[in-house]
């Protein structure tokens, strides 16, 4: 006889389905565990066997053999400890395996018979789903399953209570879904004095879903414009709070097994190597560009990260999405993002400041700046110049108007852009100007007579690529959406222009 639970394995946010089965046969006492596991899966041998201990089981002295099937697919992680401790007990006749067929189980094994949290409950609580399965999952990550809807999670704290809930001995109430309590955005731009055309340029930023690239000396409040921009940006609608939550449950970084209710907002270091960042490493897990996924990548003091790894970023950048292929994995993760990026002009940081420029101006600009290649600073919507701060700024009183009153011109201008863009196809339907591509762009952003003669002036003098053509336009129309204007007209092609600058390294 073989008895046979119910499991998955990864690949990204995919789930496969993974068969663990259990024989116990005659012959010389061993315990092998064989289909491509590793590490982490041979050593739930000895996790298994010492949870087993602990209630008071023994196995029996038998040639003992679990399959993880297919056998051609890497398994990896703690996950399967609990689902072969239920095909061992199945096979001694502790448990109904009929029974537990109707679950898709994960969950490590401590070794005293507690059930310890996992990666990826809640993708696979949704795969459960959409195979009919229930779904049996650590207590602490109950909360996560329970968003999947139509299934029955059982979601125990330790081996023994799954196994007296089976045999009638306890019942395991049903978990509740789980929301984070993280507290609302608590940055407010009224903390920011002056930087009156920034701040309007993280509003356009917002409104539109655009990438911004901001140059400026060190203390004009660069930082503080990009932490400033999450509570600015609309909140997560429900299928936004999942989408973002799976990659978060993938990547075990979910607190609680919570789901998350704010915009990621992502602010790597610029030691950062190019795994953490694109993806990857030796179990191929999300980095952090699919970790803001939906919300903010920040990245300060740009040039400082090294070149490769900001090249990575360029087709993420456009795609919305990151292919991740090694020798043993390819695998895919979202990374539809607003790319925040901060730059000084130069090395020193005081380009431009005759009284504070060193005296290798301005090759240090030139050389600094060049670090940024050109079909990078091409995928930036919006090229600001931050100046520094006043001194007379800085004594006002705080800015009668804060990050309350943008974010609700942000959410009008973003209604209108989901209003216009209803009508299409679920999988197709942009969720912002940022999005728009193709025929749908010459749609939405056709400006008129006078608007077209500056562009293709400006066009010309800019000597703009066709991407850098089309972020324009994107632009205007997301200025014209916060302006509640249908049509294009010459002042949102102009500001739109004024948001573009020749990349380093190329004169007018």
């Amino acid at each position: 006889m073989v008895a046979r639970v119910n499991t998955v394995a990864f690949a990204g946010v995919e789930v496969v389905k993974v068969d663990v089965q259990v024989q116990m046969a005659s012959g010389l006492p061993a315990f092998a565990v064989v289909g491509l596991p590793d590490k982490a899966v041979a050593e739930s041998r000895d996790r298994v066997r010492a949870a087993l201990t602990a209630m008071g089981l023994s196995l029996p002295p038998k040639r003992i053999v679990v399959n993880l099937a297919p056998a051609d697919l890497a398994k990896e992680g703690s996950h399967y400890d609990l689902p072969i401790a239920l095909g061992l007990l199945v096979a001694m006749n502790v448990l109904p395996g009929d029974e537990i067929l109707d679950y898709s189980v994960l969950g490590e094994l401590a070794l005293d018979g507690r059930v310890m949290p996992v990666s990826g409950v809640l993708a696979a609580a949704l795969d459960a789903s959409a195979r009919g399965l229930n779904l049996i999952c650590p207590q602490d990550q109950g909360g996560e399953a329970a968003w999947a809807k139509g299934i029955e999670v059982l979601a125990p704290p330790t081996l023994l209570s799954l196994i007296n809930h089976f045999k009638g001995a306890q019942v395991l109430s049903a978990p509740e879904p789980a929301l984070s309590t993280a507290e609302d955005y608590d940055l407010d731009l009224k903390d920011i004095k002056g930087q009156n055309s920034a701040k309007r340029a993280l509003e356009v930023t917002a409104a539109g879903g655009h990438n911004l690239l901001m140059v400026g000396p060190p203390g004009a409040g660069k930082s503080m414009l990009a932490q400033r921009l999450p509570g600015i940006l609309p909140p997560l609608d429900p299928s936004e709070a999942l989408e973002i939550s799976l990659i978060h449950s993938v990547a075990g970084t979910l607190e609680g097994g919570q789901l998350l209710r704010r915009r990621p907002f992502r602010d790597p270091h610029h030691s950062a190597s190019l795994p953490a960042l694109a993806g990857g490493g030796l179990k191929a897990k999300p980095g952090e560009i699919s970790l803001a996924h939906l919300g903010v990548l920040f990245l300060d003091e740009l040039p400082e990260f090294s070149r490769a790894t900001l090249e990575a970023l360029r087709q993420p950048l456009e795609t919305g999405r990151v292919a991740i292929a090694r020798a043993n994995a390819h695998v895919t993760y979202p990374a539809r993002v607003q790319l925040v990026a901060a730059m000084n002009p130069c090395r020193c940081g005081y380009f431009g400041d005759p009284s504070a420029a060193c005296s290798r101006v301005p090759r240090c600009a030139s050389d600094y700046q060049a670090k940024i290649s050109g079909p990078l600073y091409d995928r930036m919507d919006l090229h600001l110049e931050v100046p520094a701060v006043k001194m007379q700024d800085l004594s006002l009183p705080p800015p009668s108007e804060g990050s309350e009153a943008v974010a609700r011109r942000v959410a009008q201008a973003r209604q209108v852009q989901q209003r216009r863009y209803a009508h299409l196809a679920e999988e197709t339907r942009p969720r912002s100007n940022a999005e728009v591509d193709g025929k749908l762009l010459e749609e939405v952003a056709t400006p008129d007579a006078e608007g077209q003669s500056l562009l293709l002036q400006a066009a010309e003098r800019l000597r703009l690529t066709g991407r850098g053509y089309h972020r324009v336009l994107r632009v205007a129309r997301t200025l014209a959406d916060l302006e509640g204007s249908e049509g294009l007209r010459r002042p949102h092609i102009a500001e739109a222009l004024s948001y573009r600058r020749l990349p380093p390294g190329r004169e007018l």
